[in-house]
């Protein structure tokens, strides 16, 4: 990915953007994620995979602080750039940047902090899970649906275990 591949006018003209973690590096995909967080009205970003938060740690924590509105994760990611030593240390580091953190915890649901919020939301019951893929991704659609709905916190985090629990009941990221 370059800064050709990102539309300034059609950045301009969502009420929120997703970054994909995975897309990121150093060199031209950096530039294309300036150039995409400089005209977006709002920014959230998944960090994607453990992988992606240990190679590029530095630098995701720098958009995770000062560059990002609101940021998903999954409890393993966050703990790793954080370095966090408990569960405790990701909550404590989440309220001091007071912006929207959406974490997800696998059997333990997920968690919303916005500013000193605290917001857990539950896990469907009684799925029948076949696949993983595509449920963090689906979890973020179903949360971005709900936030830019004015829906709470709370009912966007519902909106995303709705979501995410219809894909991995099946095999595939696509519902």
């Amino acid at each position: 990915i370059n800064e050709n591949d990102v539309s300034t006018d059609a950045i301009k003209k969502s009420d929120i953007i997703l970054l994909e973690g995975y897309l990121w590096d150093e060199g031209e995909p950096k530039k294309a994620f300036e150039k995409a967080i400089k005209n977006a009205n709002k920014v959230a970003m998944s960090l994607s995979d453990q992988f992606c938060v240990d190679r590029h740690k530095p630098h995701f924590l720098e958009l995770v602080k000062n560059k990002l509105d609101i940021t998903f994760a999954n409890e393993q990611e966050i703990m790793s750039l954080i370095d966090a030593k408990s569960f405790n240390d990701v909550i404590n580091f989440s309220k001091s940047l007071g912006k929207v953190i959406v974490l997800t915890r696998g059997e333990k649901g997920s968690v919303a902090i916005n500013g000193e919020e605290v917001t857990e939301c539950g896990v469907k019951q009684g799925l029948k899970i076949i696949d993983l893929t595509g449920a963090g991704d689906l979890f973020a659609a179903g949360f971005l649906h709900g936030h830019i709905n004015n829906m709470s916190i709370k009912e966007s985090l519902e909106k995303g275990t709705e979501m995410s629990s219809k894909v991995i009941q099946q095999i595939g990221a696509r519902i």
